[in-house]
């Protein structure tokens, strides 16, 4: 009976390990070569949600599942916030923890918030991108399915990453939640604002129409958009998932009834519910799990 009890024990001790152990990778050790001149210090705002604004400092969470449970794949989260700050906890490390699970290693981006400096996220996302890549054999990982997922504005950032992209930075897939995806009349203003400043020109809000962005080599796509959405219209995700299909990107999109914005992994009592089992369906069929 001790023995049981221990071996119980054990196992529990190394599913928590699994969960919590996180390393903090700084992008820029040396500092990165353009400021967002943010003046504020970074604050934590002691949410539920781990609501962290005003980041200055570019850093990521990993979360590697060892060698024997991992299915090779990867994902860089950006958690969402308006471009203001980033839900650290609901739209980061329980997301991450929820990847590990699948067998799927987790980075949670804090990324810079660009303060009118449009490319710093960019920036930030596709840097983070091209760290786990460059270190994808230490972590278990397949330098082929390496992908990012976004919540809300993040989903902008993640299907910034998506469409705007080189050789060493492009995402193999994406999972985007309630995206932020256009700068044109459905967007999420604050959004819009935060990210591209006061000056802003035609040229830079179809830019950052990531609708407009898509062609063949846009990675594919796990949508997933509540029709009830009030912060950031379901349009969003509709026309972005309209023109994958136009360039013939395989894509999902996952629309619910209910389940408002912003319910992360969270119970909602809503149909929104379902999109982790679908998401786990998505993974299976695209090689990304066991």
């Amino acid at each position: 009976m001790k023995k049981l009890i221990w071996t119980t024990l054990a196992a529990c001790l190394l599913g928590s390990t699994l969960i919590m152990a996180q390393e903090e990778i700084k992008l820029y050790p040396n500092g990165p070569k353009e400021s967002n001149e943010l003046t504020r210090p970074e604050s934590n705002a002691n949410r539920d949600d781990g609501w962290i604004s005003d980041i200055s400092e570019a850093r990521m969470y990993a979360y590697i599942v060892p060698k024997e449970k991992a299915s090779g794949a990867a994902v860089v989260i950006c958690p969402g916030g308006g471009y203001a700050g980033i839900a650290a906890t609901k739209e980061g490390s329980e997301y991450a923890q929820w990847l590990n699970e699948q067998g799927v290693s987790a980075f949670v981006l804090y990324y810079r918030m660009p303060n009118g400096h449009h490319r710093i996220p960019l920036t930030d996302a596709q840097t983070a991108i091209e760290i786990v890549r460059k270190n994808a054999r230490k972590w278990n990982i397949d330098p082929h399915k390496i992908g990012i997922s976004g919540f809300s504005a993040g989903g902008h950032l993640a299907s910034t990453a998506g469409t705007h992209f080189t050789k060493k930075n492009r995402p193999d897939f994406m999972i985007l939640l309630y995206p932020v995806i256009t700068m044109k009349v459905a967007t999420h203003g604050g959004s819009k604002n935060n990210l591209l400043g006061d000056n802003q020109t035609k040229e830079m809000l179809d830019l950052y129409s990531n609708e407009l962005q898509v062609n063949a080599n846009t990675p594919p796509a796990f949508i997933v958009h509540a029709k009830d959405d009030n912060v950031v219209p379901i349009v969003n995700s509709e026309m972005f998932y309209k023109s994958l299909q136009a360039n013939g990107v395989s894509a999902e999109l996952h629309v619910y009834e209910h389940g408002g914005h912003g319910f992360g992994l969270r119970k909602t009592g809503t149909d929104s519910e379902a999109w982790p089992e679908q998401l786990k369906l998505w993974l299976r069929a695209n090689d990304l799990t066991k």
